[in-house]
């Protein structure tokens, strides 16, 4: 009876284990976008909305950043945010790219 026990809980643990691994890596932050990045480049993405191009991208004014547009979906006061034009990977909140759009 005591070695089915301690082979129960074995594999409990296990079990376990993996379910705690998996959960972290859902949890992870995701990776931010380059701005070498194919997409990045075809929205104009900066990192910091300061170094636009203003010449290419006239529509930026200043005062635009990822963490005001309203598809940017990170915390206010996080530095980094997800945003549906590039899934996967996380945008600064002091960035800025071509289909900003002011929050509502």
């Amino acid at each position: 009876m005591v070695t089915r026990n301690r082979r129960t809980f074995i594999l409990h643990a296990a079990g376990l284990c993996a379910a705690l691994t998996t959960a972290g890596r859902a949890l992870a932050a995701p990776p931010l976008v380059d701005e070498s990045d194919t997409t990045a480049k075809s929205l104009g993405y900066r990192a910091k909305a300061s170094s636009v191009d203003t010449g290419k991208f006239p529509k930026y004014q200043a005062g635009q950043r990822c963490a005001n547009c309203r598809f940017y979906t990170g915390t206010a006061g996080d530095a980094a945010g997800p945003c549906p034009m590039f899934p996967g990977k996380a945008v600064s909140a002091d960035g800025w790219c071509n289909v900003y759009a002011q929050r509502a």
